[in-house]
């Protein structure tokens, strides 16, 4: 199954020629869910060449505007494709209120928007199907705001079908295998099920870490995540700015990973007063090297292989 990132919008606050503000999306096999939405997100969406009608969910880090804006008009844009299908907006305190009030201007939308509210202070989980699971968990900015742990199910383990034939494996007893159970034979003897299965490949995980000051804490949350996305809107130069801001630098994004043990670090909702990047990575790979910065476009693929964690 895909499971693969793009980055929609790169760029804090002010929209630039080469920077959309904060949006990516989300492919998980063949559904899309979008994560925070800009101004501009549904023409991001279509640049990238992304199919708005596998849109299953939407996750929003905070209300501020460079996160949000985009909503009314992707929702209106969807009215007018027909959407029937409902759909379901997560997000923190008030997101159903200011939507709501915004949506008193649209034509009546067609389709239903189910509002999931998270306010507590501790992580929790508000989404799962049979795929994966979504967690909430509480960012420390100027208002309200949340991040999201995506985290795939554990998958059965995988039966030998060299075994299934050698051992005459009945259709019945495989579901029981694959759940981690031996097999015992016509004859009475016990198959232990290390010789009759392979281990699963290991599960996938991204964390969406945006506004935030930096948090002590926070890799407890997203302990060894294959890719971590953190907010790094300012370098060092500015560190003085994004305490002020409640906004975090490079290189705390980069201490962040490297408390997780992450797999990979992406960097990104980058000030326009920065004309590149190249001192953010500088920054972030002094601590964490496996650090790429955000580029609207690009897309993380989250490769199921196995890695080693400390």
């Amino acid at each position: 199954m895909v499971f693969s990132v793009t980055i929609l919008g790169s760029g804090a606050a002010l929209p630039t020629s080469q920077r959309f503000p904060s949006a990516q999306a989300l492919q998980l096999g063949e559904c899309l869910y979008l994560i925070d939405c800009a101004e501009g997100t549904q023409i991001q969406l279509r640049r990238f060449h992304l199919k708005i009608n596998q849109l299953k969910a939407i996750f929003i880090s905070h209300l501020h505007g460079d996160h949000v804006f985009g909503l009314p008009g992707l929702l209106s844009s969807l009215n007018l494709l027909g959407r029937t299908e409902p759909l379901d907006i997560f997000g923190p305190v008030q997101v159903d209120e200011w939507l709501t009030a915004q949506s008193k201007f649209f034509t009546p939308l067609l389709f239903p928007v189910h509002f999931h509210v998270s306010t507590g202070n501790e992580p929790e989980m508000v989404y799962e199907n049979k795929h994966f699971s979504v967690v909430s968990f509480p960012l420390k900015h100027r208002i309200p705001t949340r991040g999201y742990l995506f985290r795939e199910k554990t998958k059965p383990l995988n039966i030998r079908k060299d075994m299934i034939s050698f051992y005459q494996i009945p259709l019945r007893d495989i579901l029981a295998i694959k759940e981690g159970g031996d097999f015992l034979t016509e004859e009475g003897k016990v198959i232990p099920n290390r010789k009759l299965t392979h281990p699963p490949l290991p599960v996938r995980s991204y964390a969406y870490c945006s506004d935030t000051v930096y948090l002590e804490h926070l890799h407890e949350i997203v302990q060894h995540v294959d890719l971590l996305y953190h907010e790094a809107t300012y370098a060092n130069d500015e560190r003085e700015r994004s305490k002020e801001t409640f906004h975090a630098t490079a290189e705390e994004a980069a201490k962040v990973a490297k408390a997780a043990n992450a797999g990979k670090l992406v960097i990104g909702h980058f000030s326009s007063r920065y004309r590149d990047t190249v001192q953010h990575l500088q920054e972030a790979r002094a601590i964490f090297e496996n650090t790429e910065a955000a580029e609207d476009g690009k897309t993380f693929e989250i490769k199921q292989e196995r890695r080693l964690t400390q």
